[in-house]
């Protein structure tokens, strides 16, 4: 199967324009899924509660949502995108996974960044995968994780046990060291992971966020096998071979969750 990563500079608080250069950026890729960055129409760094009104909705009948649905029937594929979700009075910074059918699951982030927790309520809701299927019909199992999640390794711990294949991690990095940490997160699990990271810069009052771009997808034996640099407008594709990601093998004698001793851990 074909995954790609779209990584570009959306405009803030202007969600019609984003998603209309969003819909132009897959329209560059055959790929059965495609990643987008987090709170990708909307921008980030909300400058007040009023901006973050403005361009949430809700789950799944919201403008982006409804647009994502049209981009996929499209592209007879599915997309995973960063969405700000308005639920009674409570903001969540989320994820859609959105087929031609509409949006087929969702997730709330659940470990905040900085700034975000003077906006967003956390995630309560555990990981979750869901099944999919690509356009040859061949079953793959999707995770989702939104950004600073990746500094906890039960994040994406959590998906590989519950059986994710493939973790799509729809992301605004603004620290330098997840790029080098991704190949990580897919080593230790065994399962593939694609980041869709945004560039460019956003500044509230004296404080300005520069984001790292470096969109990245890696194999489970720890490599990247596409990356992108820090500041270009791009979509990264790779083709992938989920079995791949089945095979928790270290040696012949070593089963990577097999081997597990949950009862000597600490939590």
């Amino acid at each position: 199967m074909k995954v790609s990563v779209v990584q570009y500079t959306p405009e803030y608080l202007k969600v019609d324009a984003n998603l209309d250069r969003l819909d132009g950026l897959c329209a560059a890729t055959d790929a059965d899924l495609i990643v987008l960055p987090e709170l990708a129409a909307s921008g980030y760094f909300f400058k007040s509660v009023a901006d973050l009104v403005d361009v949430s909705e809700q789950i799944p009948d919201g403008r982006v949502c409804r647009r994502l649905q049209k981009i996929a029937q499209r592209r007879e594929c599915t997309i995973v995108c960063g969405v700000a979700e308005k639920n009674g009075p409570y903001f969540f910074n989320s994820a859609v996974v959105v087929g031609a059918e509409g949006v087929a699951a969702a997730y709330r982030k659940v470990h905040l960044f900085y700034k975000e927790k003077e906006l967003f309520r956390a995630g309560k809701e555990p990981y979750e995968v869901i099944d999919l299927y690509d356009r040859n019909g061949t079953k793959y199992r999707l995770g989702v994780m939104i950004c600073f999640d990746w500094y906890f390794p039960e994040a994406a711990r959590s998906l590989a046990l519950k059986g994710a294949d493939l973790i799509a991690h729809p992301s605004n990095l603004v620290r330098k060291d997840c790029p080098r940490a991704m190949p990580i997160r897919a080593l230790e699990n065994r399962v593939f992971t694609a980041t869709a990271n945004r560039t460019g810069s956003e500044s509230h009052g004296d404080e300005t966020l520069t984001f790292i771009g470096q969109s990245l997808i890696c194999s489970p034996d720890g490599q990247a096998i596409g990356s992108l640099s820090a500041t270009e407008e791009a979509v990264l594709t790779a083709e992938i071979d989920i079995s791949e990601a089945r095979n928790k093998r270290i040696t012949p004698l070593n089963d990577l969750f097999l081997d597990r001793r949950p009862g000597r851990y600490y939590y």
